[in-house]
């Protein structure tokens, strides 16, 4: 059994709410969208739960539960395709400027 002592410690030295401030800086879009329409639509479905009718509160609860997961992934989603595009069309391709032939 062998024993590395090269590892990093590094990233355990980290709090949680350190970690969650650098990925939100590093990648602005999904997660602070995704968690405050979650925070909205909790609000929001706590709010209406006296005025839902004679609806069951088991449906009410199944309703607001889809809205917040479908508003998390949509924005999961369109931050995907905010970086694939950054990613793919936005920086210069390397063939097209190394070459005169293809110009």
């Amino acid at each position: 059994m062998s024993n590395n002592t090269d590892l990093s410690l590094s990233s355990y030295d980290e709090g949680q709410g350190s970690k969650f401030i650098q990925k939100a800086k590093e990648t602005l879009f999904p997660p602070p969208i995704g968690m405050a329409g979650f925070a909205a639509i909790f609000v929001y479905g706590l709010h209406t739960l006296k005025s839902r009718g004679n609806m069951k509160m088991s449906i009410h609860l199944i309703h607001m539960r889809v809205a917040a997961q479908g508003f998390v992934v949509g924005a999961m989603t369109l931050g995907m395709g905010y970086s694939m595009y950054q990613e793919f069309w936005t920086k210069p391709k390397p063939w097209k400027s190394c070459c005169a032939c293809f110009s």
